[in-house]
């Protein structure tokens, strides 16, 4: 399992460096270094984690994006944000380092954005930590007894993983020195906003307590706004 997370983390990583590095035309872009290896540190040390407290769920986050249980509806989604995240990557080389489109970020700006960054995977802690199901994909995970959580950050808003992503679509643009990106932010969470929704319909017809659970807990993503 660890031999597995290691290197599942150096072939994303190094994908991501080659959009990044590909669309900026240089490797001299020490943010996007400082990106790659913030990222691949909090990603090991989350992964390392769950290989100790549930290796059931860390199962989970490394298996394929497209599964039979999956719906086709998430599956479709699921493909177009892989897309957008592409694009997204190589949007922000091609604007902070290629054609510098955006004027260079200030220190505190850049420094706030790697703090979105850790935050987003810290956050992400306490959802695994409270949540065995918190899958990549939308299914019904019936062979783990699949039930409802509501402890945690659950009691507060009923999806705290796109809670912290959130974070992660201001983070990285601020990181990386590209208002474009941060521009395409709004779109991205708008796009997560409606994959909640249409899990919150597949979860309510098909797990049990999950209608009562949106009848106790009102907002999804932050509290007293939505």
């Amino acid at each position: 399992m660890i031999k597995r997370l290691i290197l599942h983390t150096a072939a994303w990583l190094v994908f991501m460096g080659v959009l990044l590095f590909g669309a900026a035309g240089t490797f001299a872009w020490p943010a996007a270094w400082w990106y790659l290896i913030e990222m691949g540190v909090l990603s090991l040390w989350i992964g390392l984690w769950l290989a100790r407290h549930d290796p059931g769920l860390l199962a989970e986050r490394m298996s394929v994006f497209a599964q039979p249980q999956q719906s086709r509806w998430d599956r479709l989604f699921v493909t177009s944000a892989g897309v957008a995240w592409f694009g997204w990557l190589i949007l922000m080389g091609l604007d902070a380092m290629r054609f510098h489109w955006s004027a260079p970020l200030p220190v505190a700006l850049v420094s706030l954005g790697s703090l979105c960054v850790f935050l987003c995977i810290f956050m992400c802690r306490f959802v695994f930590r409270a949540n065995s199901f918190a899958a990549p994909v939308v299914k019904i995970q019936a062979s783990r007894g699949h039930k409802v959580i509501d402890s945690g950050p659950y009691a507060y808003v009923r999806h705290p993983m796109y809670s912290a992503a959130l974070l992660f679509f201001i983070g990285t643009p601020l990181l990386l020195g590209s208002w474009w990106g941060l521009a395409v932010a709004p779109v991205m969470a708008i796009g997560l906003g409606r994959r909640a929704v249409r899990e919150e319909r597949m979860l309510a017809e098909q797990l049990d307590g999950y209608a009562d659970y949106t009848a106790r807990v009102r907002y999804r993503f932050v509290p007293f706004i939505w």
